[in-house]
């Protein structure tokens, strides 16, 4: 058994301290929001991101194009910036990009050449509106085909070694539930990883859970990301952990303004509380199950414009936990062993 990356398959034990959901390359323009204010409309097209209007970009990343032209990085910056996490002792990045916001292979495989990082690339399908007519109109079984080609053969010569993140809101859009039962049942015949982005209701981990069962998935393969904006709290936390055998992630480390643009009614938590409440899983006795990343996929927030960067969980982050009692061999499973046994296939 063996973890597949751009540069092809390693031992396990080679994986080291891995954020298990980032981006690298994408474009996601096709998420762009209307900003709440009309004085604010000035801004969208503003050409760069400066001190001068970091405030609103960070106060609404989703309404300034240039933000989310991610895709417009060069090789070069991009491989500076993964590079700022290979000095603060990273080995891995899980790059979830998927149909819908333009993956890149190839983009990546340049990137793990000029930085050392092993990076496993994902197949699969991001949020419906993403998506083409093409995708839209296929059948489950000609979208089960194709991942299970990225994963078999790839794409020239690069293998995908993840499906998934598969996009989803709540409620699902029909294309959208289609996705979530084509990468359950691919992952069945693969027994390969599998990562989900869920929608934002509380309900949605439990209803994503409950389709992948039915559809023949290992749930015990599976991530849900985006948990600590979507059970904010201890106590649902655990009730979820009880729930299901999946693995639970923390991936929006680095974000800690309140306001979150596409949902009103979800105050977005600091890097404090998301500590909190992964020392109550720890304690719980779920710590072989949590995983943590960034999840950067804004320009505001690679650290050329100002933001934290790559390195921020190893820089900052690990202190923090270890300031807030949760052990260190805690912190090396979800750095190290949970991510392994996670990407192992």
């Amino acid at each position: 058994m063996s973890i597949e990356t751009v540069l092809g398959p390693i031992e396990p034990k080679k994986l080291g301290k891995t954020l298990t959901h980032e981006h690298i390359r994408l474009s996601y323009t096709c998420c762009f929001a209307k900003p709440p204010m009309e004085h604010h409309m000035k801004r969208i097209n503003e050409n760069f991101i400066k001190l001068e209007n970091l405030g609103f970009v960070r106060q609404y990343p989703y309404s300034h194009i240039y933000n989310l032209a991610f895709r417009d990085e060069t090789l070069e910056d991009m491989i500076a910036e993964v590079k700022l996490f290979k000095e603060m002792g990273g080995d891995s990045i899980v790059e979830v990009t998927t149909e819908g916001i333009e993956p890149d292979y190839e983009f990546l495989r340049e990137v793990s050449k000029g930085t050392g990082v092993n990076i496993i690339c994902c197949t699969g399908y991001y949020l419906g509106h993403t998506l083409s007519d093409e995708v839209k109109n296929a059948s489950v079984d000609d979208l089960v085909k194709n991942m299970v080609q990225d994963l078999k053969v790839g794409r020239n010569g690069i293998k995908a070694g993840v499906i998934g993140e598969v996009g989803l809101q709540y409620p699902m859009a029909v294309v959208e539930r289609k996705s979530l039962i084509a990468s359950g049942k691919a992952q069945a015949e693969m027994k390969c990883p599998l990562i989900i982005h869920p929608g934002r209701a509380a309900e949605a981990p439990y209803e994503i859970i409950d389709v992948l069962r039915e559809a023949g998935a290992d749930i015990s393969k599976t991530v849900i990301s985006h948990l600590d904006r979507t059970l904010r709290s201890c106590e649902s936390l655990l009730k979820f952990a009880a729930y299901s055998d999946c693995y639970l992630e923390f991936d929006l480390f680095g974000i800690e303004v309140s306001h979150y643009q596409f949902g009103d009614e979800i105050d977005f938590p600091s890097d404090a509380q998301r500590v909190e409440w992964i020392k109550a899983l720890v304690d719980g006795g779920y710590g072989d199950r949590v995983v943590i990343a960034h999840d950067i996929h804004t320009r505001h927030r690679l650290s050329r414009y100002g933001g934290h960067g790559y390195g921020h969980i190893l820089e900052n982050v690990v202190p923090k936990m270890l300031a807030r009692g949760i052990a260190q061999d805690a912190i090396d499973k979800m750095l190290i062993e949970n991510p392994k046994r996670w990407l192992t296939w």
